[in-house]
This record gives structure tokens, C-alpha cells and sequence, in this order.
């Protein structure tokens, strides 16, 4: 089966995007696919992958991320589709890769991953607290009807888990099918836990090895809501001192999240983590993992922690929420600090929900559900 990618968002030096696309690409060289994925960047050229190709297509910057561009013409894109010829198109953004792979006048089937609901992830960020999510869902009608119809000039929309899928249902979009997404299991161990690593972690918080070690991993960015995640830690230490947080990541919000974790005081910022084995030990060896964000479409972050034998302290909603069913949990109200403290303090006590989901599925499941319904999708009439 060969599979053509119209991917906006894939850079060199991106993050969850690129990992996820290379991950593609060595489960399509497992399966005998063959995966072009056409990108906008600095200059035309093909680059060969095992699995495929990058068909880097010449585009304009990215307005405020230098590391990416965004397609500009649509007749280098459709030439890139031409030279593909392929049995599947996929559409991994609800933007301009997608109109520009729903327009093309060739006869491949067409997939619309949903990878962002920026409903959650913009409108009930904002207002949350002064509105419902319904009132706002109800509100953003207009940004529902288009991606209905966005949607129906596709075969199939694919979306990360059931959850999703039937919340697109009820806006509207009549073709969505749950496909969760999947992490590398096999990197994430309880068994990599390093207690000198933990007391280092802990030394940096300014915390002895008898404190309690809080583990976040987020993008620095506004629907990630890390400053919530700060001030529940804030509250929840004056309740029960001894409680240190390292927060992985970076980001456009990097300015707003340090001046919280400098307020409150054992809060250590560490930056990115590229190396991903280094990463699974960081996780292993904390005591709790928090998490901020409700507008994610899976929850990759909450997934690793799962796996790596972490309690997760979640938001009761989108993935994340979702995830946390899946392990150990103790989950609060979207954006609300005060309900953060409490299930903080609820998962230090004890006070734990069991799991009541299956464990987060691997990659290589996820890609081989995701490869046999675009086979059932190219052999369709």
C-alpha cells in the first residue's frame, strides 16, 4: 500500500509531531508500505527514509517558529501527491494540509486525523471558569460546521481514542473512527527507577530524599496550564510540606511558567529532555506525576507516566482525563488550582481510583490498526 502524508507541521527539529511521523515511517518499512510524507521546508528536495521519503516542498516560515514552515502555493503540494501515487492521502491537520489534500483531483482514498481539538485546547482554555464546556462547544457552532465539512470530503476522520470520536459525532462529523493513538512501551519501565537520580531531582528543589517527588512533562504552552499545575503544588505544600516538582519541556509560555515556579519556590525547570532513555528514568523515579492540560487529543505524556508505574494526578477531561483510567489516578476539575490541591493531596494520602481502563497501547499496535483500516479503506469501492 503506498501512503501519502500532507503533514504541515513536521519540522527537523520538532518534537511530538516528528517523533510520531519517524515512528510511522519505520512501522510502514515493517509492513511493506510505502510511506511519502510532503512537508513544507526551507527548499524542494527528496530526502529517503527507510519506509519512504520527505517530499519537502519550498514554503514560507512559520510566522513566531523559525523551526517550521507552513505550505504556501498548492501546485508544488499536488505535484508531490502526483509523484506518490498513492493508494491512501492523509491529512494530519484540520488547516491547510487538509484542504489541500481534499482538493486534489486524484482517486486515492482520504484520511483526516484529527490530531487538535482547538475548541479545548484555545476557547475552553480562555474561558473556563466563566462559561461550561457545552456553552463554549455551543458558542464555537461555526468552527464545528466547517470542519463537518471539511470532514465529509474525506473517507474516514480517525481519532485518538472513543472518547473523541464520539465527541465529534455529536458536532457533526459523521465519519469518525477511534484509532488510539500508542507510546513506546517498550522505553517506559517501573524497572528503570534510579533513586540517586531521585535525590538528585529532589536536591535541585532544595529538598531532602525523604520529600516527595512531582513529576511534570508538558509543552510549554497555555492550553498545558502548568501555572495551575504550580499553584495546586503551592497549595497542596501548605497542607503537607516536603513536596518538590521538576516540570520537562519548553515553550512559547516559558515566561509565565517560570514566574510561577519561581513564586512558589522547589520548582525546577530542567528544559527539553531529547534523550528519551534519560527521559523514562526521570520518570521512573518520581514519586507523582501532575498533569495540567484537558485539550489534549491523547495525553502522550500521561500514557509514559502510566507505564512507568507513576500515579497520575489529571484533569478530568480530553485525553488526559481519559488516560488516567488506565492507571492509578486522582483526577480534579479542568483548570481549577484549589481541586488540583485536593487530588494532590488525595493521591499522597492514598486515595487513589484503580485503573478501570486497559494500559496505554504501544506504537506498534496503534500503527498496525491505523495501516489495516486504510488497507480496508484502499480495497473499499
Amino acid at each position: 500500500m503506498r501512503i501519502a502524508d500532507v503533514c504541515g507541521f513536521y519540522a527537523a527539529a520538532g518534537g511530538g509531531v516528528r517523533r510520531y511521523v519517524d515512528a510511522k515511517f519505520a512501522a510502514a518499512a515493517r509492513a511493506g508500505h510505502d510511506l511519502t510524507v510532503i512537508a513544507p521546508g526551507a527548499e524542494s528536495h527528496i530526502e529517503a527514509r527507510n519506509g519512504g521519503r520527505v517530499a519537502w516542498v519550498a514554503s514560507p516560515l512559520m510566522p513566531f517558529d523559525p523551526r517550521y514552515h507552513r505550505f504556501g502555493a498548492r501546485g508544488p503540494v499536488w505535484a508531490a501527491l502526483e509523484g506518490a501515487t498513492p493508494d491512501i492521502i492523509e491529512a494530519s491537520s484540520p488547516w491547510t494540509s487538509a484542504t489541500l489534500a481534499a482538493a486534489w483531483p486524484g482517486k486515492a482514498k482520504r484520511a483526516l486525523v484529527f490530531h487538535q481539538d482547538v475548541v479545548a485546547a484555545y476557547a475552553h482554555t480562555a474561558l473556563d471558569g466563566f462559561l461550561s464546556h457545552n456553552a463554549i462547544d455551543a458558542a464555537c457552532a461555526p468552527w464545528w460546521a466547517r470542519l463537518a465539512r471539511l470532514a465529509k470530503l474525506f473517507d474516514v476522520t480517525v481519532a485518538g481514542g472513543d472518547w473523541l470520536a464520539a465527541r465529534l459525532g455529536d458536532h457533526g462529523i459523521a465519519n469518525a473512527t477511534a484509532v488510539p493513538f500508542g507510546i513506546e512501551a517498550n522505553l517506559f519501565s517501573p524497572a528503570l527507577r534510579d533513586e540517586a537520580l531521585r535525590v538528585a531531582l529532589l536536591a535541585q528543589c532544595g529538598l531532602g530524599p525523604d520529600a516527595k517527588l512531582l513529576l511534570a512533562v508538558s509543552r510549554f504552552h497555555p492550553e498545558k496550564r502548568l501555572p495551575t499545575v504550580i499553584e495546586a503544588l503551592a497549595r497542596a505544600r501548605r497542607r503537607r510540606g516536603g513536596l518538590g516538582l521538576v516540570v520537562v519541556g519548553h515553550g512559547l509560555a516559558h515566561a509565565a511558567v517560570k514566574r510561577a515556579a519561581v513564586r512558589t519556590g522547589g520548582v525546577v525547570l530542567v528544559g527539553a529532555v531529547e534523550d528519551r532513555n534519560q527521559l523514562a528514568r526521570i520518570y521512573a523515579s518520581a514519586d507523582l506525576f501532575v498533569h495540567g492540560s484537558a485539550a489534549e487529543t491523547y495525553g502522550l505524556a500521561v500514557a509514559e507516566a502510566i507505564v512507568s508505574g507513576l500515579p497520575v494526578v489529571a484533569p478530568d477531561g480530553g485525553g488526559a482525563g481519559d488516560l488516567a483510567r488506565c492507571g492509578f489516578s486522582s483526577r480534579y476539575r479542568p483548570g481549577d488550582a484549589v481541586d488540583g490541591e485536593r487530588a494532590i493531596l488525595a493521591a499522597l494520602s492514598g486515595g487513589l481510583k484503580p485503573p478501570t481502563s486497559p494500559p496505554p497501547r504501544s506504537l506498534d499496535d496503534h500503527f498496525s490498526a491505523l495501516f489495516a483500516l486504510y488497507a480496508q479503506l484502499a480495497n473499499s469501492p
